[in-house]
């Protein structure tokens, strides 16, 4: 006798098929807030390493401190009044802050890329220009819908800084006086806060060993 699918076992496969479907699809869906904090999470540690196998000391240099490579945060005109972000290290003339396309990390997989989502300075730093040369994935408002950023907790400002160790450092390097100042290292956990319109999320940076996670 030929065996064969009843209507009722035919419509329970379908219901079953159905059941797993709402229940795996809505977990592939991507989050962009969450793909966001991972890229940052992840060139927060690439700025990391960058400084800790590139030492900027050089005794014949008494502004060699604020030489050091820095993450730094920003909304302006030139990244197209969103949030976006910048890896650097202020190598030019007397390290005043500002950045410029020659202080800019290249991309490691692509060279002619420099790693910046749009940043005051030359236009090639300018998302909107013909010239621009970051990185479009760095402009967190036009590539994830980010709306705004925060630095709290242990760092304030828009910037984290590492030295050669590793160790995170807070503020603007340029002000500094001194290789350390006094509240210049990282005390205690460094709160990055990414927003959208309706939802947000941290990554955590722990002082002293730079170990930087998202917070659940």
């Amino acid at each position: 006798m030929k065996k064969a699918f009843t209507l009722i076992e035919l419509v329970f496969v379908i219901v079953v098929i159905g059941v797993l479907a709402v229940t795996i699809i809505p977990s592939t869906k991507t989050n962009p807030l969450q793909e966001a904090a991972l890229q940052v999470k992840s060139h927060i540690n690439y700025t990391q390493h960058l400084a800790m196998v590139d030492d900027k000391y050089n005794s014949a240099d008494s502004n060699w401190y604020k030489k050091r490579w820095q993450i730094v945060f920003g909304t302006n005109v030139n990244s197209g009044s969103v949030p976006a972000y910048t890896i650097f290290s202020d190598t030019a003339g007397s390290s005043t802050g500002d950045i410029q396309d020659s202080e800019v990390a290249r991309n490691p997989l692509n060279v002619n890329e420099v790693m910046s989502g749009g940043t005051t300075g030359t236009t090639s730093l300018q998302i909107g220009h013909s010239s621009f040369i970051g990185m479009k994935k760095m402009n967190l408002g036009q590539s994830y819908g980010i709306v705004s950023y925060n630095l709290s907790g242990g760092c304030s400002g828009a910037r984290i800084a590492f030295d050669y160790l590793g160790r995170p450092m807070k503020g603007d390097l340029s002000g500094n006086s001194s290789a350390y100042e006094s509240d210049n290292l990282i005390q205690s956990n460094c709160i990055v806060t990414l927003a959208t319109a309706d939802q947000n999320i941290s990554i955590i940076v722990t002082p002293e060993t730079g170990y930087t996670y998202i917070q659940k």
